[in-house]
């Protein structure tokens, strides 16, 4: 039973987390995952599935015979087109969860605030206990928010100048 109890720690520390940080902090942990998931696809195609693409569309060019005309050069610029869109498909998407976490983080700063003015409504004073409970939610709100955010922003970064890095290499690659 102890070992069990030792395996499940975490999952009583985060569920004791979430039920202090109020109704916000599921949706911000949906974001963090919906982010996290975006960041390891990121990273599994940086890894395994670019560098197939990759030599696929050289290989393509090379095929062709003549590399020097109008039409050639379209086609130069089609393939290089392509593997920018393959590198930054998911990025938007990344771009927007990003951002979404503080904001999310914001609201349960709102909704803890809130619980501590009606608290003080109710009772007719400033009980520190009841101003505690409502500051509490709003501080692990805002935390768990800037957290998720701070996080993503690294990985974003760095997908970013990857896709602009990794799109001039390709085109670098395709001599005309």
């Amino acid at each position: 039973m102890r070992l069990l109890d030792t395996l499940l720690s975490p999952f009583a520390s985060v569920s004791e987390l979430i039920a202090a940080g109020g109704w916000v902090l599921p949706w911000i942990f949906v974001c963090a995952l919906v982010m996290w998931t975006l960041i390891a696809e990121r990273w599994w195609y940086f890894r395994r599935v670019y560098p197939l693409q990759r030599a696929e569309l050289r290989a393509q060019w090379l095929r062709r015979r003549e590399r020097e005309s109008w039409s050639a050069r379209q086609v130069r610029a089609m393939l290089i087109s392509q593997a920018r869109v393959a590198l930054s498909a998911p990025l938007p998407l990344l771009r927007v969860t990003v951002p979404i976490a503080p904001l999310l983080g914001l609201l349960g700063t709102v909704t803890g605030m809130l619980e501590v003015f009606d608290g003080m409504m109710l009772r007719g004073s400033a009980d520190a206990r009841t101003m505690a409970y409502g500051v509490s939610h709003a501080m692990i709100a805002t935390m768990a928010g800037l957290v998720v955010s701070v996080s993503g922003m690294f990985f974003l970064s760095r997908f970013q100048t990857r896709v602009q890095r990794e799109t001039e290499r390709f085109g670098d690659e395709l001599v005309i």
